[in-house]
């Protein structure tokens, strides 16, 4: 009976495979293995019996681990008896020194490596195409907003930009926490390799060096959990930046506004099961909902990290659903934010005609900017533009008309010049310089992986 949406809704087969059930079994299988590897290297067992064990390993089922855990209640005994029930002459030294978190941390670092490098490769994809998207929209003008009221004017490009500059701080902090994060460990009951005397470092290294991860530089029965929270938090944080650009594609799609889309199947998809024209951004709103899932994971992840002494079981249970959905679901919104950036389509001329809707009112600064170069302080050019301001609002004309009938800002500039300062192109600012800088910031750092 399927139960949870991830089984039927969410997620992408290539991350579900790396966190499926039949995946952890294996990995604890491979960490169980390569134990008995550096075991048969150090002389407890023959080489050829480690290769027995490695053979017959293939012949363990999900449904016999199942079976054994259903009578013994415990997972990691129960893949242990599994695995020594075809190893022959190797049985004896299955598991030997280790404790169940030895198998299960290392095996859960192989996971999240693999997890990394598919976040990695979606993460560099969705730069690449907001780089492409920043220069296309480049100069695609548009009225910017603070507080959802008219501001100065942008460009899509712009915009574009901001997210990308973002998403690379998410790839570079992805990097770093690598070498935090991929550790697996060899340590035993409460952590200090006892039962392999002084070998325990080295049984750990060579275990470690075999499955491409770095041992802890210390732990408990467990790896320190603070390594976990990080892990989440960045999760946490990406799935921030994702909702917040779905959020806003989500308010210029509105029909108010109507500057942006995501993509529409017209022939065949539908948008509501009772109003046929609408054209919900569907997309845009399951990224928002999901994000904040994501986020949820922050508190009980950090709570797993507070254990009694040595340790005890409260993380277990939790980090079984935090690890795999927060892995899972962020790795769903990641893939749709792609498809929908590479498909989303923009109405330039409906940009523009929300930008001159306003009559020039939003340029007022321009014009403020001019008054005090030319000798006005400040504080009264301010006091100037709020009032013609005010008096285009409530008369509806364009800013331009009512600061042309002004005495006070005819004395300092020309009908002219005032045109100029409101034409939404000339106060741009440094945006254009911007968009190329963050765009070639990128180039540098794909062009560095």
């Amino acid at each position: 009976m399927i139960v949870h949406p991830i089984d039927y809704r969410y997620g992408t087969p290539e991350m579900k495979r790396i966190w499926s059930e039949e995946s952890r079994i294996k990995r604890m299988i491979w960490v169980e293995l390569t134990l008995l590897k550096v075991l048969s290297e150090i002389g407890y067992l023959s080489h050829e019996d480690y290769l027995k064990a490695k053979e017959n390993s293939r012949k363990i089922t999900i449904e016999r681990v199942r079976k054994i855990e259903s009578e013994i209640r415990h997972d990691v005994m129960s893949l242990v008896k599994a695995i020594t029930e075809v190893s022959e002459k190797a049985g004896r030294w299955i598991h030997f020194g280790a404790t169940s978190n030895d198998i299960i941390d290392t095996a859960v670092a192989t996971q999240l490596r693999d997890t990394l490098k598919i976040l990695e490769t979606k993460l560099i994809r969705l730069i690449r195409v907001l780089s492409e998207r920043a220069i296309e929209h480049k100069n695609t003008i548009c009225l910017g907003r603070t507080h959802g009221q008219p501001a100065l004017p942008v460009t899509y490009g712009f915009r574009f930009a901001l997210w990308l500059s973002e998403f690379l701080r998410h790839l570079e902090r992805l990097e770093q926490i690598k070498e935090r994060l991929l550790v697996g460990k060899l340590s035993g009951a409460v952590g200090t390799q006892a039962a392999y005397g002084k070998m325990g470092i080295e049984i750990e290294e060579r275990a470690m060096k075999y499955l491409n991860l770095k041992p802890a530089e210390i732990s408990s029965q467990i790896i320190p959990r603070d390594i976990y929270c990080e892990y989440i938090e960045f999760l946490a944080n990406l799935s921030t930046t994702l909702e917040k650009l779905a959020l806003n594609i989500r308010l210029w799609q509105r029909s108010e506004t109507q500057e942006v889309f995501e993509r529409f199947d017209a022939e065949k998809q539908v948008g509501s099961s009772t109003m046929p024209h609408k054209r919900n951004p569907i997309d845009s709103e399951q990224i928002c909902g999901i994000a904040r899932v994501i986020r949820g994971f922050v508190e009980p992840q950090h709570q797993s990290s507070i254990l009694w002494e040595e340790r005890d079981l409260t993380n277990s249970s939790a980090e079984r659903i935090i690890l795999v959905e927060a892995s899972v679901l962020a790795d769903h919104i990641l893939t749709k934010a792609i498809k929908l950036i590479e498909s989303l389509e923009i109405d330039a001329e409906k940009a523009r005609e929300n930008l001159e809707r306003h009559l020039g009112i939003n340029l007022s600064e321009a014009v403020m900017i001019a008054l005090t170069k030319k000798g006005v302080s400040r504080q009264e050019a301010h006091e100037i533009l709020r009032r013609n301001a005010m008096r285009a609002y409530e008369t509806n004309r364009e800013l331009k008309e009512v600061l042309m009938e002004d005495v006070e800002i005819s004395k300092h500039l020309t009908p002219g010049e005032i045109e100029k300062l409101l034409k939404p192109e000339n106060y741009l600012g440094t945006a254009l310089e911007k968009i190329d800088k963050i765009v070639e910031k990128a180039k540098k750092a794909l062009g560095n992986i």
